[in-house]
């Protein structure tokens, strides 16, 4: 990871506020990364950070998460494409996407992205000082597991 970061951002329905607030709260710290969100996410955090001074280095919008957006995430996390997920995900309201949402953090997982799903996590992935320095992100070799159970 470079010293700008990727960062992805998502929330489900019932979270966007928590999400909305995170975002306004940090709109100083994120705005020298780029942001990378699913698409109702992405637009809210556009209209939060309209009223910031500072603006992010880019925002990207995938599409809306049970629309393929975090599939498009898990893509991206796949392929080395985003440096921190930070997914506010809502544990107590079925999701008729829910094993969409299992692949992203199992993919998140398994590519060693720093992954946040609450505030707090949040609030120490940002505060890191590996957030603003290049980190070198160790992955796991797969290869022998993939091979034993063909």
């Amino acid at each position: 990871m470079e010293t700008v970061k990727r960062v992805a951002l998502v929330a489900h329905d019932n979270r966007k506020a928590d999400l909305t607030e995170w975002v306004k709260y940090n709109a100083e710290k994120i705005a020298s990364h780029h942001l990378i969100c699913t698409g109702t996410t992405g637009k809210m955090v556009e209209k939060t950070l309209a009223g910031c001074d500072r603006k992010p280095l880019s925002l990207k919008k995938l599409k809306s998460g049970p629309l393929g957006g975090d599939q498009q995430l898990g893509a991206l996390a796949a392929t080395n494409k985003i440096d921190i997920l930070i997914f506010f995900w809502d544990p107590m309201q079925p999701q008729p996407h829910d094993v969409d949402v299992k692949a992203l953090l199992r993919i998140s997982v398994l590519y060693n992205v720093p992954t946040a799903c609450n505030r707090a996590t949040a609030d120490f992935l940002i505060d890191s000082p590996h957030f603003s320095i290049p980190y070198k992100r160790q992955l796991k070799d797969y290869s022998q597991y993939i091979m034993r159970n063909i």
